[in-house]
């Protein structure tokens, strides 16, 4: 695990992105741990974190023109990853983002933002069923543009409906890298290193017996 994702769990546990207890999740599982970016929600820890997906993109490797973020937790992650690579690397990306309902005044349409082009970089939070995703990769399809790539904060490294997770489920459906800042291994490796949080470390380490890839 990388220092950068170390700091990252600290900052998500510190800003209570990152929940220990039992939680119900869409899927009807009970999860002992739950991790909600909306609750980044400060111009102090929505920047910082824009830096996080930033590491996250550039340790991979990912080359692409512009940013898609999905409405509607996707809009501020975008936003924040085009600001950091403006600010780190000098960079000004464009993004976009869609609309939930489409605007019928105006300019109209269902995106706002600059328009997809070349190889569109998909920024989310946690890919649950995968809607969302399979929705926007559709979306910048249809606008002439390629999706090449997703990243996301957390991989739950959780099995979907069958018995591979979500993400693998999008990466052979659409051919395409989905990346995370950290996944549910580092989440595990970090609190291993950390006595007062073994009782939460059993019901997750259950968990992912349960229902882990």
């Amino acid at each position: 695990m990388q220092q950068y994702q170390k700091e990252f769990i600290d900052f998500a546990i510190q800003n209570k992105v990152l929940r220990f207890g039992r939680f119900t999740l869409k899927s009807g599982r009970h999860s002992p741990y739950f991790f909600n970016t909306g609750l980044f929600d400060n111009g102090n820890s929505i920047g910082l974190l824009g830096k996080f997906y930033m590491r996250a993109i550039e340790q991979a490797g990912l080359e692409f023109d512009m940013l898609f973020g999905p409405a509607y937790k996707g809009i501020p992650l975008a936003t924040a990853v085009a600001i950091a690579y403006a600010n780190e690397t000098r960079r000004s990306l464009p993004y976009c983002f869609n609309r939930k309902e489409e605007k019928d005044h105006g300019e109209g349409g269902s995106l706002s933002g600059a328009p997809p082009h070349g190889d569109v970089l998909i920024v989310d939070d946690v890919i649950t069923a995968g809607a969302s995703v399979n929705f926007s990769i559709d979306l910048i399809q249809s606008h002439g543009a390629r999706a090449t790539a997703v990243a996301i904060a957390l991989d739950r490294q959780e099995r979907g409906q069958g018995e591979v997770s979500t993400i693998d489920e999008i990466r052979r459906r659409h051919g395409i890298p989905v990346i995370s800042i950290i996944t549910l291994d580092d989440l595990i490796e970090f609190l291993q290193g950390k006595p007062e949080y073994s009782a939460k470390l059993d019901g997750i380490l259950q968990y992912r017996k349960e229902y882990g890839i």
